[in-house]
């Protein structure tokens, strides 16, 4: 899905605005269709019961289970999206789905997905990692995660809130993602020719 996410904006950057630029410059050019469109693939794993939402939903489902993963995603996405399959057993024959990407089609076994989506980090692991002055790279990657509070907040009048909701891997991993792809839309392109 990254992959995708990455050979999308490098196709739009690098073929279709360059492109674009000729034709503004005059030059005698003809339009290349590079046949590298990604968007359905990407929109099969972002829309809504897309597969990172199914995802998600079944991470935060506390009777889900692998099985019930993969029928959901069967029942929401195969023949809904080109670019979901049924697995192909050669490769994995305890493999459960497919996507088609624009690599490959590759086959998937989701045994122990949920599971490992929930695996938070522990906020004292956190705290331990953020103020290790010794290993600055340590510092840096943690620095966004709220990790232990510092100080007791208080709890005068205010009811407690219920547990659950927490974070998932995936969650996190979508928000940096996003965060990436905002940092790379926000560059100039700058080239020389």
């Amino acid at each position: 899905y990254v992959n995708e996410k990455l050979q999308q904006f490098f196709n739009q950057h690098m073929f279709t605005l360059e492109q674009e630029e000729y034709v503004r410059e005059g030059l005698d050019w003809a339009n290349v269709d590079f046949g590298m469109d990604l968007q359905k693939c990407i929109d099969m794993f972002e829309k809504p019961m897309g597969l990172l939402a199914i995802f998600e939903e079944e991470s935060l489902f506390p009777k889900a289970t692998d099985q019930t993963f993969c029928e959901k995603l069967h029942t929401n996405l195969l023949g809904k999206w080109a670019n979901f399959a049924k697995a192909n057993p050669r490769p994995d024959p305890d493999a459960h789905f497919a996507v088609i990407h624009y690599a490959a089609t590759v086959s998937y076994n989701l045994t122990g997905w949920l599971e490992k989506n929930k695996d938070p980090v522990n906020d004292s692991v956190v705290e331990v990692f953020k103020s290790t002055s010794s290993v600055p790279l340590l510092v840096h990657l943690w620095r966004d995660h709220p990790g232990q509070p510092t100080t007791t907040p208080k709890e005068e009048g205010k009811k407690k809130k219920k547990g659950g909701g927490g974070k998932t891997v995936s969650s996190v991993y979508l928000v940096s993602l996003g965060e990436l792809m905002n940092t790379l839309h926000s560059c100039e392109r700058s080239e020389e020719r």
